[in-house]
């Protein structure tokens, strides 16, 4: 018997919907969501049908045809959707499923009510009836259900179709399978299949409190065996055997050794204590001895004296180094206050030693209790010696800054060397964890201490020269900023008790010399920066270049290609081709490499037999190495208008550019391209400005500026560019575009201007110069303010230039525009305009 009905679909995900049976629900999907709107609002029915895939969308592809008619008892509103109760009714079929709606599904279904079973009453039904029953009640009791729950439920199913449809729902099988119980009509063997279900479940419960039964066997076993191996243990700690015996009292023995102050020393022999009664059998034990190792191997009074000799220090640094001239004092000066440190405080030790001798002299002889004082003494002597080591290591945190290449790193290594002291060094570029730092704490699996810890441990003292490489390079992530971990171990006011999470105890970091480098100073976060004292390394010029190949990287890569000096020969004039026209860098590393290149083709033709000697000269330097790879600016060849000669700086070095202004007949516009920053438009902006404003004194006609569009170009257009310090170099331009007056090409310039034309000071004055001097320029333009740090140029450069300081844009135009002069505040000119 059957009726029929259109209800909306509730699709459902691996589930099987019985009738009779109770089932809690959450619906999220919005066709779901709108179905179950829909019939709340009348006789609340639904018809649940599992889908075949597990999909986000239900289609009417997936969906079975056979599936229960429900009603929904209860809803509860989450914010994730709705929360339902619903109760199986009447099996029903699909005939037909269409969308209705945005995404809600309906069917055409026939209801199907239940069948009563043929033979009710035959003595094979009513067996299989109990038996189902039976074995059923079996497995709810081994599932844990209360026996009045079952006895319940048991009794008040009456019907035996409708409870085999209950145990159905509860079986652990397939959404597929208990698709095919509800899709079996015949009551008898519905019955079977279910009955077949439950011996499967209960099988598979029996195996699983077998295995468990196992399982807890052999941990008992287990256990047995550790309290047995425990009073081993203690039996062989009786008669003085076993090498775990051994082996802790050699550790208890170098924990008694470390000098630790109170608090550390509590802390170490407390988890000592804990290892020894620890089974070292267990994970435990392994984390215990390995956290004691550590805190035995780390250096806490370990030290080296430095031996300060500033004749020794200035030859190290000279040998090791070319050029550098103000690292090379900033680093002398540093050394020659730490000398003067501890020489002070060895007299003050050497006095207070007297002192103490004088006092034990002049009391009369006891000799236990002269004993005593005297090892009083000499323990407050050590304490007063170990803090006076503390005051000398408290100095300035040297920070290095400058390119890469220019031998930052290696300053580094040559003061550990001048201090008798060990070096470290921890790459910090990357790090992006504070555990970096500080370390992981001991309750995570493969915890490990950070690298200060395991850098000190390396050096094997608590006073080496610590290098920390790359501190601008530090990263943030979730696991927090290890920049800021940093504040505390570069602090000398913080760092006498740093905390690593490993280790657990304070560590006195004071004693420690810590060097940091980085390539961009703007780039290190504030608190930090200001920790440290900053001294510049500024590029090299190609003169202190060719220098550095034939003192250091020539014979370097003639040892590591197994070439002599006899056999490779590179002459000068080649190093410095290789210098302009194959390496762009304020450093050496790519002309090491290079110079390593041509060594390897060499090392080739002398293996070969091909030739006795290598020789390279300028014009060989090509078929070694290729074609040029790096092009750089030259100076113009003739003069131009409004074409301007610029400068500007990278942490790779200086260089000069070119400003291209250009004017014509359109709208009263400015065009700028080259891809400049907001500060280059802005300081085209008020150049452009001040030429409206002054273009009578600038000797610019009116009509000039007049329906006239200015294009500003700065090449290469590829390059990113920025800064305030083209700013005399883009006024220059537009004016000369404007008063068709021709620019100097022998000129260069730099320097921030203003509206009112004032010329403001600039930075990078050494890099921007060398840069100019490169391309061919020999006269510059600089603010008057920046003039000091012409000084800081090498002598053979000063020389071969000329400069002219300057404080406002009038005479940047008179010395920059072909036959311009400045008079009384006006630019005349004493030759005709160019067509």
């Amino acid at each position: 018997m059957a009726e029929r009905l259109t209800l909306p679909v509730l699709p459902m995900r691996e589930t099987v919907v019985f009738p009779g049976v109770t089932v809690p629900i959450s619906a999220g999907r919005p066709g779901t969501l709108e179905a179950i709107e829909q019939v709340l609002e009348g006789d609340r029915r639904l018809f649940a049908v599992c889908q075949r895939e597990n999909a986000d969308e239900p289609t009417v592809e997936i969906l079975h045809e056979m599936g229960v008619v429900v009603r929904v008892l209860q809803v509860q509103r989450t914010p994730a959707g709705l929360q339902l109760l619903i109760q199986g009714q009447q099996r029903a079929k699909a005939l037909k499923y269409e969308k209705v709606g945005r995404s809600m599904l309906s069917a055409d279904i026939w209801v199907i009510h239940p069948e009563e079973p043929a033979e009710p009453h035959e003595a094979s039904f009513i067996a299989l009836d109990r038996e189902l029953r039976d074995r059923s009640s079996e497995l709810a009791r081994k599932r844990g259900m209360p026996a009045e729950a079952l006895a319940q439920i048991v009794q008040g199913v009456e019907s035996p179709g409708a409870f085999a449809d209950l145990v159905a729902f509860y079986l652990d099988m397939p959404a597929a399978e208990k698709q095919q119980l509800l899709e079996l009509f015949p009551v008898a063997e519905r019955m079977r299949r279910v009955l077949v279900g439950v011996e499967r479940d209960l099988i598979r419960l029996e195996a699983q409190e077998q295995i468990q039964q196992k399982v807890q066997q052999e941990l008992g076993e287990k256990q047995r065996e550790i309290v047995l191996r425990e009073q081993l243990r203690a039996i062989q700690k009786e008669l003085g055997e076993g090498d775990e015996g051994e082996d802790l009292e050699e550790l208890r023995e170098r924990v008694a050794r470390l000098e630790l102050t109170e608090e550390v020393r509590r802390e170490v022999e407390r988890e000592l204590h804990r290892l020894e009664r620890t089974n070292p059998q267990s994970a435990e034990y392994q984390v215990l001895r390995t956290y004691l190792d550590l805190v035995t191997e780390l250096p806490w009074g370990t030290r080296t004296e430095d031996v300060i000799d500033l004749p020794a220090a200035e030859a190290i640094l000279e040998e090791d180094h070319y050029g550098l001239a103000d690292v090379k004092d900033r680093v002398l000066e540093f050394l020659a206050v730490r000398k003067l440190q501890m020489d002070r405080a060895a007299e003050d030790a050497q006095e207070e030693a007297v002192s103490a001798a004088a006092e034990v002299l002049a009391q009369p002889y006891d000799a236990q209790r002269n004993e005593a004082e005297t090892r009083s003494r000499l323990d407050v002597q050590k304490q007063q010696t170990a803090a006076k080591a503390k005051a000398v290591g408290r100095g300035p945190i040297l920070l290095f800054i400058g390119p890469p290449g220019v031998g930052k790193t290696s300053i580094a290594k040559s003061v550990a060397r001048a201090l008798g002291r060990k070096y470290v060094r921890i790459a910090l570029g990357g790090a992006r964890d504070e555990a970096d730092i500080r370390g992981h704490r001991r309750t995570y699996v493969g915890a490990m201490p950070g690298r200060i810890m395991q850098g000190l441990r390396q050096a094997g003292t608590k006073n080496p020269v610590f290098l920390l490489d790359e501190v601008d390079k530090l990263g943030v992530s979730l696991q927090g900023d290890p920049s800021a971990a940093l504040l505390e171990v570069l602090d000398p006011a913080q760092n006498h008790s740093f905390v690593d999470h490993y280790v657990g105890v304070p560590f006195d970091l004071s004693e420690t010399l810590f060097i940091a480098t980085a390539n961009w100073k703007d780039r290190i976060p504030a608190p930090l920066l200001d920790r440290m004292e900053t001294v510049d390394f500024a590029g090299y010029t190609e003169q202190e270049k060719l220098e550095i190949a034939r003192r250091y990287l020539l014979p370097r890569q003639r040892q590591e290609n197994g070439l002599t000096e006899a056999q490779f020969v590179v002459r000068a004039e080649a190093v410095a081709r290789v210098i302009s026209e194959y390496t762009r860098e304020a450093g050496v590393r790519q002309l090491e490499r290079e110079l390593g290149k041509m060594a390897r083709k060499a090392a080739r033709r002398l293996a070969s037999g091909a030739q006795q000697q290598v020789v390279v000269e300028g014009e060989e330097v090509p078929p070694l190495l290729g074609r040029a790879r790096v092009y750089p600016e030259r100076a113009a060849a003739e003069d131009a208008v409004g074409i301007a000669t610029g400068m500007y700086y990278t942490p790779m070095g200086g260089d000069i550019m070119f400003v291209e202004a250009s004017v014509f007949q359109g709208k009263d516009q400015l065009i700028l391209t080259g891809q400049l920053g907001d500060v280059m438009k802005e300081s085209a902006r008020a150049a452009l400005t001040y030429a409206k404003t002054h273009h009578d004194r600038l000797g610019i006609p009116e009509e000039a500026l007049k329906d006239v569009e200015l294009h500003v170009h700065v090449p290469a257009g590829a390059v990113p560019k920025d800064g305030p310090s083209a700013g005399i170099t883009m006024a220059t331009a537009i004016v000369s575009a404007l008063s068709a007056r021709p620019v100097r090409h022998d000129l260069a310039m730099t320097g921030e201007i203003t509206l009112t034309g004032r010329v403001l000071p600039i930075g990078g004055v050494k890099e921007k110069v060398l840069g100019a001097y490169r391309a061919g320029i020999r006269e510059v333009v600089l603010p008057l303010e920046s003039e000091p740090q012409l000084d800081d140029l090498p002598a053979e450069v000063r020389d071969a230039m000329r400069f002219h300081p300057v404080s406002d844009l009038g005479h940047v135009l008179a010395l920059a525009l072909r036959g311009a002069s400045l008079h009384e505040g006006r630019i005349t000119f004493g030759e005709p305009v160019q067509s």
